[in-house]
């Protein structure tokens, strides 16, 4: 039996013994610590219905042999993909690619039955396992593209197929792995390169975005932005959470979002044209994104015991972190800073951590503020600095934490300053 012969029959797919749904196909993916072949016949006797496996582990007629599981994983799912034949959003970019992708599915869902990606899941194993968990009633697709280096992307559309590509942004995140700001430039424009060369595809473009507009040229486009583009919006700036006004007809519609930080009204804005671009009608656009609450650690605010905290701390890069300092101290600046480390940032590690220090101190909120990380001691900080967040928390139940105060939580995955939570 071929392997998307099986998946049909099926319906399901799992890679991980330890939650086989029954009746699926097990596909025996291999990591730097563990080969999945080897526990091929351990999920059909928990109730796979068959198991795709690279070596020689049985004779059960149940086992699909390839000559690699990854491949013929990615291969079932544009199979599935092509199979399913409706429109698909492909999303990257440096920054914001997850919230954006909720936004997308919050307009999209008022109307069609839409599958989106899950969590993190935008890798070339997160892109596949989320078109084929794609329910077969499902009308329109939502993809989240992840890479840390060039050709990924690239990569990723030739699975996933997207019919519309949308690029956040083009920040200061991977800059090890992409060798510099041009790297990323090229390596997330993969996407409109692959728009370009699909007669069907088209790209939603930020117009206020030069190098956007350029690298999307050769695209069938649709434009947002304050001027000069299909939909325009304007910024409503009330307090420190997103808004936007725009006009569609004869009508008026305002956005006050639960987002907080100006830098989310381009994602806001991004939403309402695809929005447009496929019909939703304006009122459930607005409904929709005025509800939409944050979440899984990303730009979310948190009323604890003591104080009130902004939790950004999923992640961060250059550019998320002076956008998300410069935001807080705007309307916050009696509040706290704690900031971790920045993670892949090659040989501009130290350049870059000393930019966000003499950010800091600029906008003068040195005695307000603590660093967490290596990376960060290694400046000539001279204010509070702990090597990791257990330090931190070691140093807080010993002296106390801050109390009664607007608390932003800013770092990279690995530092994980959530766990600082318990003690705010």
């Amino acid at each position: 039996m071929q392997v998307f012969e099986a998946f049909l029959s099926c319906g399901s797919i799992c890679t991980d013994t330890r939650s086989i749904v029954p009746g699926s196909v097990f596909f025996a993916l291999k990591g730097v610590s563990f080969n999945g072949n080897t526990f091929a016949l351990q999920a059909l006797e928990a109730g796979a219905a068959f198991a795709v496996v690279d070596e020689n582990v049985g004779d059960d007629e149940r086992l699909i042999k390839v000559s690699d599981v990854l491949t013929a994983l990615q291969g079932c799912a544009l199979d599935y993909r092509r199979h399913l034949n409706i429109p698909t959003i492909g999303l990257t970019g440096s920054n914001g690619k997850t919230t954006t992708k909720e936004l997308f599915l919050a307009v999209l869902k008022t109307k069609y039955k839409v599958h989106a990606t899950k969590g993190n899941f935008n890798n070339h194993i997160g892109v596949p396992l989320t078109i084929l968990s794609a329910p077969k009633e499902t009308e329109m697709l939502i993809v989240e593209m992840g890479a840390n280096h060039q050709k990924e992307i690239g990569q990723l559309a030739s699975i996933a197929e997207p019919t519309l590509g949308y690029i956040t942004n083009y920040g200061k995140a991977h800059l090890e792995g992409f060798g510099g700001v041009e790297g990323i430039i090229k390596g997330k424009s993969e996407l409109y390169d692959y728009i370009a060369q699909n007669a069907e595809g088209v790209a939603l473009v930020n117009a206020d975005d030069a190098v956007q507009l350029e690298k999307s040229a050769s695209c069938r486009r649709t434009t947002f932005g304050k001027t000069n583009a299909q939909f325009t919006y304007t910024v409503e700036e009330k307090d420190e959470f997103a808004g936007i006004q725009f006009s569609i007809a004869t009508a008026s519609y305002t956005i006050q979002s639960n987002l907080s930080g100006s830098f989310n009204c381009t994602n806001l804005a991004a939403a309402v044209a695809l929005g447009r671009y496929f019909d939703v009608p304006a009122p459930a656009i607005v409904q929709a994104l005025t509800d939409y609450l944050p979440a899984m650690n990303r730009v979310e605010w948190r009323k604890t015991a003591s104080n009130q905290v902004l939790l950004d701390a999923y992640n961060a890069n250059p550019t998320s972190m002076s956008l998300s300092i410069e935001n807080f101290a705007k309307w916050h600046k009696d509040g706290w800073l704690v900031l971790g480390d920045m993670f892949e940032l090659g040989e501009e590690s130290a350049a870059e951590h000393r930019a966000i220090v003499k950010l800091v101190q600029r906008i003068n909120m040195e005695e307000r503020c603590i660093l967490v990380g290596k990376h960060f001691g290694r400046t000539s900080w001279r204010g509070k600095q702990f090597p990791t967040t257990g330090d931190l928390k070691t140093y807080w139940r010993e002296n106390g934490a801050p109390k009664d105060a607007a608390i932003l939580l800013k770092g990279s995955r690995g530092i994980a300053l959530e766990q600082l939570l318990p003690l705010l």
